[in-house]
């Protein structure tokens, strides 16, 4: 175990210095910059703010500069607002956080009980309509979800506003982003439920007279959670880091309008301390991941 782990976070470290090296120098192989906006500026003041950032050095010296400044603790200022990076990412994240905790515990609870029910009812008028839906929701992407229930009820039937600053203002956004994965988790748990309950220990509770409630949730549902308990760290992972698109289209503030303004603006420093965080989140609850798996099921061998 203690050497599954030390591979995996040198594993880690690789895996973000990759990531930081082809995203540097992507954005900068993109024509234009930061200071190139619809009002042009004189060459020497496009000259003097080079200097003062380190844009008019190589591109190779300012990615090593820039990792040094990464070990040392050092986001840098954005280049568009001049607000320190980490400080705005520590912001912005609480709000992303929230967002994606609700979403999180929405897809769970509502796909558990739904895969349950599928699988108790397999064949049958429940479990059709169940994967209908799930399969319609597996197959319609997050961004298109948000703008039709955008559409339907902002617009439409003008039953949620568009923006607020009460809870109202995240049931849509919550939606959006729990729909899929809800769906997936649906058909996780009927899968797994419907494996469990063919297994010789649920046959012989009930040959034994258990009650039905009793074999359904102390013998087969908490057996069949086991793939669904798993699939939470990359979950997690996903929403945290997949709700750039829907919080743009809902007008949230958090942290990923603030990642897709910045590439609008070509906000260097932004988009890489956005990119380093958001990366080393899905890197983290990976392995998280794969640690609650080994201690859910102690067959597991980690190699």
């Amino acid at each position: 175990m203690a050497k599954y782990l030390v591979k995996r976070i040198v594993l880690a470290f690789v895996s973000l210095f990759l990531i930081c090296f082809i995203t540097f120098f992507a954005m900068n192989a993109i024509p234009g910059g930061p200071f190139n906006g619809e009002k042009a500026k004189s060459e020497a003041v496009m000259k003097v703010l080079n200097e003062r950032y380190g844009l008019d050095q190589p591109v190779g010296v300012q990615f090593i500069n820039y990792m040094k400044n990464i070990l040392h603790g050092d986001f840098g200022v954005s280049l568009k607002t001049q607000r320190d990076i980490a400080k705005t990412i520590a912001e912005s994240f609480a709000v992303s956080a929230k967002l994606g905790l609700m979403a999180i515990v929405v897809a769970l609870i509502c796909g558990i009980v739904l895969g349950a029910i599928a699988a108790l009812n397999r064949n049958k008028w429940p479990d059709r309509v169940i994967i209908f839906f799930v399969t319609l929701f597996t197959a319609m992407p997050s961004f298109v979800m948000a703008s039709f229930l955008l559409l339907i009820f902002c617009i439409q039937l003008e039953w949620v506003p568009v923006w607020s600053t009460t809870s109202q203002n995240y049931v849509l956004p919550v939606l959006a982003l729990s729909l899929s994965p809800m769906a997936y988790i649906t058909r996780l748990t009927k899968t797994s439920m419907l494996d469990v309950l063919g297994q010789d220990y649920v046959r012989t509770a009930r040959a034994k007279g258990v009650s039905p409630v009793k074999v359904i949730f102390v013998h087969a549902l908490r057996n069949a959670l086991i793939p669904v308990i798993t699939y939470v760290g990359p979950l997690t992972a996903s929403i945290l880091t997949g709700s750039l698109v829907i919080e743009k289209i809902f007008t949230i503030g958090g942290l990923g309008s603030k990642f897709v303004d910045s590439i609008t603006n070509r906000d260097y420093t932004m988009i890489m301390g956005t990119t380093i965080f958001l990366a080393a989140l899905m890197i983290f609850m990976n392995l998280v991941s794969d640690i609650v798996y080994k201690i859910v099921d102690p067959r597991i061998k980690l190699d």
